[in-house]
């Protein structure tokens, strides 16, 4: 049987985590790091404890912004990003996904305005979010806001090739 470690390096490829040593230059770099529970480089030393329960409950998967500052950062290259990412699907296949309820209901509207039309379509996506996380009207004022400056367009392109969406969502099993 694997460690925590051991599974989420497979599942990472690239970098083995245990790389790090350590400097918390992924910390220091991290732009939500002040909302996190625990900093990245915090979740690293948990994965490399065993911490697997604790580390996959934590709101800190979900609230990574995967802007990959903390990749550039690290001087060993270790890919944070790519174990947040890593992390967050393990969450989800173990049913663990406590740590922020709606941000899983926000990734899965994000993936289905992307499986229909190859990019975002803000007002689906916005329709799908709220009826999946019942927060029908608590920004309600700042949409219309947005609506009515422009900002979210009622009709979005679609992507000329959807060919190689499908195509993108079938290799990953989505």
């Amino acid at each position: 049987m694997s460690t925590f470690l051991e599974e989420v390096n497979d599942r990472m490829g690239g970098t083995p985590i245990q790389s790090c040593f350590h400097c918390r230059k992924c910390t220091a770099g991290c732009p939500v790091a002040f909302a996190m529970e625990y900093n990245p480089n915090a979740v690293v030393k948990m994965i490399q404890m065993g911490m697997k329960e604790k580390v996959l409950t934590s709101s800190t998967i979900w609230l990574c912004a995967s802007c990959e500052t903390c990749v550039t950062r690290c001087p060993n290259e270790v890919d944070i990003a790519g174990m947040m990412d890593t992390l967050r699907e393990m969450a989800i296949e173990s049913g663990v996904s406590k740590g922020e309820k709606n941000v899983v209901k926000f990734h899965e509207a994000f993936l289905s305005s992307i499986k229909m039309g190859g990019r975002i379509n803000e007002p689906t996506m916005l329709v799908h979010y709220k009826l999946k996380s019942g927060d029908l009207f608590s920004d309600l004022g700042l949409g219309m806001s947005m609506f009515m400056k422009g900002k979210i367009k009622p009709i979005s392109p679609r992507t000329k090739d959807m060919g190689s969406v499908r195509k993108i969502f079938k290799s990953t099993g989505k």
